[in-house]
C-alpha cells in the first residue's frame, strides 16, 4: 500500500525514498538514497500489517542530496512519536532557523522540513495537534505534507495551495497522495483535493477536517501543469495531459501556418504539448526523438563532451522521421539552454532541414521558493538572451516561448495560479539576493517587462 503509490510518484523525486509505518506500539522507518525499486523492494517479500504509514520520494530543493535529508523524518519528543514527509519549501526558513539556533536547537539535517519538528517540540501547547496548528501558522511558503503521530495520520496543505494534495477512500482506508496517479494504482476512485489550508486528521475514531486561516486567493504552482506532474494525473482538479495540449495549441496559434513540416516532442514532458501543437497546426506528429528510460534523471557533467554524452544516453534522433524535414521541436521549458543546444545539433546532424524550438511555457526568469528547483537568475538563459539570440546560441532556426497571457488563456481558472518564476511577482515575501533585486531594477530601467 506504500510501495506502489510511491513507485507511481517516482517522477516527483529520484534522489531518495523512504517509508514509516506503525508496528505495534512503535514506528518503523526505512529510507535510503536511491529509487523506490532499489530502496523499498525488500518490503514486497513478506506481509507487514499496520494501521498507519507514510512514504516519500525526494528531489532536493532545500538541503542537499544527503542521507540525513531523506524523508520521512522521525523524532520522539515531548509531543510523542512523530514522522513527517513534506513537499514544498518553507520560504521563511532562514529567520526561523536563526531563532531556533539561538535558542539552542541542534539540527541533524540541512532540510527545511526539520524546522517543523523543532517548532512542534518547542511549542508550549498542551497537545500535539495544538502544537502543529501553532507551528503551521509560523511557517510561510509551500507545504503539502503528511504526518503520523502514534497511530494517527495527519495531512496538511498550505493556505495558498502551492503544491497539489489529494485524499481518497477505499475499503475503510484513507489514502493521501500528491497526484491522482498514486491513487489510481490502488484503484481508488472516490477522492477529492485537500483544500488549501485544510488539516485532515484520521485516527481510530474516524476522519475530521479543520482549517488554517484562509488566504483570499489560491496560488497553485503552474509549473506542476507545465512539467512536474505526470500527464495521466490530475493536479489542482485539472487533467495534466489536457492542460498541456491546450498550451501546445496556443503555441501553434501564435506561430501561424508555415513554420514546419513535422512536430516532434522532447519526450516525455513535451509530448502532450506537441500533440496539441500538431492538432492545432494541422501538421504531422511523430516521435523523432527516442528516450532511453533507463538513463534516469538528467545530470550535469563537468566537460562539454561528457554533457553531450549524457544527453545522447537519454535522447537519440530517429533519422528516418526527421531527415529532410522542417522540424518543430516542442519542449516544456528552457532553463540554461545546455540540453537544447545538444538536441538541436543532434537533430540537424540526423538530417533535419530546419529546427524550430517551441517552449510550452513563458521564459523562466526568476527562481522558485515554493518547491521547484529553478536556479538563480544568473543561470537562467532568458535573463541574458532574447529568443532570437538563444536561437543563434543553440543553433536553432528559431526559438519561441508561450507568452504569459497565452498561458493564462490556456487555463480554466488562471487567477488560481502562481506565475512568479516567469513574472517575478511573488505571492508573499521571499529571500531574493541583492544581485537578483538589482537585476530586476536594471530590467525596469531598460524598459523590459517583468
Amino acid at each position: 500500500m506504500l510501495f506502489f503509490p510511491l513507485f507511481a510518484l517516482q517522477h516527483r523525486g529520484q534522489e531518495s525514498a523512504g517509508i514509516a509505518y506503525r508496528k505495534g506500539d512503535r514506528t518503523v522507518v526505512y529510507k535510503d538514497l536511491g529509487m523506490v525499486s532499489s530502496v523499498l523492494s525488500r518490503y514486497l517479500g513478506e506481509t507487514r500489517r499496520s494501521t498507519t504509514g507514510i512514504g516519500h520520494v525526494r528531489y532536493s530543493t532545500h538541503g542537499g542530496n544527503k542521507v540525513e535529508n531523506v524523508q520521512p523524518l522521525h523524532v520522539v519528543c515531548n509531543k510523542g512519536e512523530i514522522t513527517l514527509a513534506h513537499n514544498g519549501n518553507i520560504s521563511n526558513t532562514a529567520a526561523l532557523k536563526a531563532m531556533l539556533f539561538d535558542e539552542g536547537s541542534i539540527f541533524q539535517t540541512s532540510s527545511d522540513t526539520e524546522l517543523l519538528l523543532h517548532l512542534i517540540s518547542r511549542s508550549r501547547a498542551s497537545s500535539f495537534y495544538e502544537a502543529l496548528v501553532e507551528t503551521l501558522q509560523m511557517v510561510e511558503g509551500a507545504f503539502s505534507m503528511v504526518l503520523t503521530h502514534g497511530d494517527t495520520l495527519v495531512a496538511v496543505r498550505d493556505p495558498y495551495g502551492f503544491r497539489p494534495l489529494y485524499v481518497g477512500w477505499k475499503d475503510d482506508m484513507t489514502i493521501v497522495a500528491s497526484e491522482t496517479c498514486a491513487l489510481d494504482i490502488l484503484k481508488v476512485s472516490d477522492y477529492r483535493s485537500v483544500e488549501p489550508g485544510e488539516i485532515i486528521v484520521v485516527d481510530h475514531d474516524g476522519e475530521r477536517s479543520d482549517f488554517l486561516p484562509r488566504q483570499p486567493q489560491r496560488r497553485q504552482c503552474v509549473f506542476e501543469l507545465i512539467y512536474f506532474a505526470r500527464p495521466d494525473s490530475q493536479v489542482f482538479d485539472v487533467s495534466v495531459h489536457e492542460a498541456r495540449k491546450q498550451m501546445g495549441a496556443a503555441l501553434a496559434r501564435a506561430d501561424g501556418p508555415g513554420t514546419g513540416d513535422i512536430v516532434v516532442p522532447v519526450p516525455d514532458s513535451g509530448t502532450s504539448a506537441a500533440l496539441g501543437y500538431a492538432d492545432e497546426a494541422g501538421l504531422r506528429f511523430d516521435f523523432g526523438l527516442t528516450r532511453n528510460h533507463y538513463a534516469g534523471r538528467s545530470f550535469i557533467m563537468p566537460t562539454t563532451s561528457e554533457r553531450e554524452l549524457a544527453v545522447r544516453m537519454k535522447l537519440h534522433p530517429v533519422r528516418e522521421v526527421i531527415r529532410g524535414q522542417r522540424v518543430v521541436l516542442v519542449d516544456d521549458s528552457l532553463v540554461r539552454g545546455t540540453t537544447a543546444r545538444i538536441l538541436v545539433r543532434l537533430i540537424k546532424e540526423a538530417g533535419a532541414a530546419e529546427v524550430h524550438l517551441r517552449l510550452s511555457s513563458p521564459e523562466i526568469r526568476w527562481p522558485c521558493f515554493f518547491g521547484i528547483d529553478i536556479p538563480t537568475r544568473t543561470e537562467l538563459i532568458s535573463n541574458h538572451q532574447t529568443p532570437d539570440e538563444i536561437a543563434a546560441l543553440i543553433g536553432a532556426d528559431s526559438v519561441r516561448f508561450l507568452s504569459l497571457d497565452m498561458l493564462r488563456d490556456s487555463l480554466a481558472a488562471p487567477t488560481d495560479f502562481c506565475y512568479a518564476c516567469f513574472s517575478g511577482r511573488y505571492p508573499l515575501e521571499v529571500p531574493l539576493t541583492a544581485e537578483e533585486i538589482m537585476a530586476d531594477s536594471r530590467r525596469e530601467r531598460t524598459g523590459e517587462a517583468r
